[in-house]
């Protein structure tokens, strides 16, 4: 049995940034056509006017004041409000993939570590574009990784899954290091018509190198104490696009073929389960939360992470404590945990307790404890 840390993580952040108010124009040209459109039918009561938004409602529900996307042109055309993202060959390595080696090449630098040095890809992540071949071989194949590879989708929290296998895999001596990646193009999926959800999502891809502590060099390592797991299942946040579409016309092209959530619904059964959850993992490993220097929470609303960490500690926690990169990412479902850690880690002294945490559709919960070396 091996002791694991985390010696290495990666980012790779779209060119492209979508403010509120640039949504928000487009959503309500979009919503003043339709009304157009339809006023004889919303008159007569048989279709419900639609209702503008505006940057201040999407700040104040969410947290988010902007988010990056890997197209902005198509997401803001009021006569598409969907990414453009044009087919690849075959021949060609695919969106998530090469997004996926931006952020995997960075975290591979940050951990010393060259493809020689690893033994396996997990691509962890909600939004895969394909069923097969996986994305892992793919994003394998692109490194020059000897080995294996596997796509896993546990929605929001595969990140936290992923970490867990990996750090499983290395533990027991069946790899040297493995290389986790979310690759996250989750406005693909997300209804810009939707005024309760459309402002909810960004683009973006995490990668962490997990492996054996002996051999790890980097001077950004964290043991990895323990990981927690939890799933309950739930459809309060659901998609249910796939490839049985085609075997029921009558769905295709509706609404729950994208992103729905019942968001009140979520907010009430999730932000308790996390702090329980971390809570017991905290207390299982006789350690203390009040000792948590740092908790990197899953960024999808600014409320729920405020009352997670107010359950935790009792008392309201510093931005230094629970680091929001919320406001300009949005919410880049299995990235943005990570992409709180890889930004905000640097500053912690040697021996410094931390917690990684996600949550999401599922529902499914993650917890990892780190302590900084």
């Amino acid at each position: 049995m091996h002791n694991v840390v985390i010696s290495g993580t990666g980012l790779y952040t779209p060119a492209n940034s979508i403010s509120n108010e640039e949504l928000v124009q487009s959503f309500n040209t979009y919503v003043a056509q339709f009304n157009a459109d339809n006023a004889e039918a919303i008159a007569s009561g048989e279709i419900q006017a639609l209702t503008e938004s505006s940057a201040a409602f999407i700040e104040k529900a969410s947290g988010i004041k902007s988010r990056f996307v890997m197209d902005k042109d198509g997401i803001l055309d009021p006569a598409r409000m969907a990414p453009r993202l044009p087919e690849r060959s075959n021949d060609e390595w695919s969106v998530l993939c090469q997004m996926a080696i931006g952020a995997a090449e960075q975290a591979l630098q940050r951990a010393g570590k060259t493809a020689a040095d690893i033994d396996g890809v997990i691509v962890a992540c909600s939004n895969l574009q394909r069923a097969y071949p996986a994305i892992a071989i793919e994003v394998q194949e692109a490194l020059g990784i000897q080995g294996f590879g596997f796509d896993m989708n546990v929605a929001c929290s595969s990140a936290t899954f992923g970490i867990q296998q990996a750090a499983n895999t290395v533990q027991l001596g069946q790899a040297r290091a493995i290389l986790m990646v979310n690759p996250e193009v989750c406005t693909g999926h997300l209804n810009f018509r939707d005024r309760d959800s459309h402002f909810i999502f960004g683009d973006a891809a995490t990668a962490v190198v997990i492996e054996r502590a002996d051999t790890a060099t980097s001077k950004h390592q964290f043991d990895v104490v323990s990981t927690k797991l939890l799933t309950k299942f739930s459809n309060n946040i659901r998609n249910n696009f796939g490839f049985l579409n085609r075997a029921a016309e009558e769905g295709i092209g509706a609404r729950d073929k994208l992103f729905v959530q019942e968001g009140r619904k979520v907010f009430k059964d999730v932000c308790p389960m996390v702090a329980e959850l971390i809570g017991e993992h905290l207390e299982e490993n006789k350690l203390n939360v009040g000792d948590v220097k740092r908790f990197w929470l899953h960024q999808a609303n600014l409320s729920m992470n405020h009352l997670i960490v107010r359950k935790l500690l009792g008392r309201e926690a510093t931005e230094e404590e629970a680091p929001v990169i919320l406001d300009t990412y949005a919410n880049t479902s299995s990235a943005g945990s990570v992409i709180a850690f890889h930004k905000y880690q640097d500053d912690l002294a040697a021996g410094s307790l931390a917690v990684l945490s996600s949550f999401g559709a599922g529902y499914s919960i993650g917890s990892v404890i780190l302590r900084k070396r």
